[in-house]
């Protein structure tokens, strides 16, 4: 297996920062009476101040409840500890389930791409602009041709040819790089299938980016055959990967208009102009902890 890493030329790219003292608390679980009052009061009696809060419940007689605090407190590290012994008292009170999370220490991320540039060239331009809130550990390609492009915004590239059927080798190659090493995975129109071997063993979510609203025009040319259908909307998904290809849970979707006067290119460049737009927000709602997955869908406090 060949890997090339180009060198960084600029420095090590820089993730937008979150103020010091700032944590996430992700809870789900049985809606029931007192949830709400009963994590504020957690907060204020360890003096904690909360920034924003977000909920929603699928249905308040037997449904599942869904909430996402972001609060702040002084010596936020020292005090975390007390914080989960309280929360967990809590999650055994309520039946739920929760995450917490410094805010301060950004998400650690890899980044996958095939030899279509625009959306790895839009993540690496927002990152170094400080508008994503994660630290990009590495750009992973099938491909050498985007090396030079990785090279000057400072992050490691690895080259893992991936051909024919057979993508064990490839597969083990990026498990060799990518574990212990992210918190997530970004596919930015990596064009290869992975196993439901790789996605388990990974064991990170993976944000997959794909065109939207062109569902009968599988395989090569999709905009081609687009064009041919007279199509009035083109768009895209970001999703979540599942071994059923392109049905994880959808993060955010997003469509402009067409007319019979775009030609196939007009229509392949307002696509891939919505894929960035599309991508970014999803990246950017997870690195922020908005998303939170329930079976085959996802609430999203954008």
């Amino acid at each position: 297996m060949t890997t090339i890493q180009a060198p960084p030329s600029l420095g090590p790219a820089k993730a937008a920062k979150t103020p010091a003292d700032r944590a996430s608390l992700i809870i789900k679980g049985a809606d029931t009476i007192g949830i709400v009052a009963a994590v504020t009061s957690l907060l204020s009696e360890r003096g904690a101040g909360i920034v924003s809060l977000d909920q929603c419940s699928d249905d308040p007689q037997e449904g599942t409840f869904f909430q996402r605090t972001v609060f702040g407190v002084d010596g936020l590290r020292a005090a975390l500890p007390g914080i989960r012994s309280d929360l967990d008292e809590l999650a055994r009170r309520f039946g739920l389930s929760y995450t917490l999370r410094d805010m301060s220490v950004p998400k650690r991320v890899a980044i996958f791409a095939s030899r279509a540039d625009h959306c790895l060239l839009d993540l690496l331009w927002r990152h170094r602009q400080n508008q994503l809130p994660v630290s990009i550990a590495m750009v992973v390609s099938n491909h050498p041709d985007t090396a030079e492009e990785v090279r000057r915004f400072g992050i490691p590239f690895f080259h893992v040819p991936s051909m024919g059927p057979d993508k064990s080798e490839a597969e083990a190659e990026h498990l060799r790089l990518l574990t212990g090493n992210v918190d997530f995975v970004i596919l930015a129109r990596y064009m290869q299938i992975l196993s439901a071997d790789f996605i388990e063993k990974v064991g990170v979510p993976i944000i997959n980016i794909h065109h939207s609203f062109l569902p009968a025009f599988i395989g090569a040319g999709p905009y081609a055959k687009a064009k041919e259908r007279g199509v009035k909307l083109v768009g895209a998904t970001a999703h979540y990967v599942t071994p059923d290809l392109d049905e994880g849970p959808i993060i955010e979707q997003d469509v402009v208009r067409v007319t019979h006067a775009d030609t196939t290119a007009d229509l392949a460049r307002r696509g891939a102009d919505v894929e960035r737009a599309v991508l970014s927000r999803a990246v950017l709602w997870h690195a922020e902890d908005r998303v939170i997955r329930d079976g085959n869908h996802t609430i999203v406090f954008a």
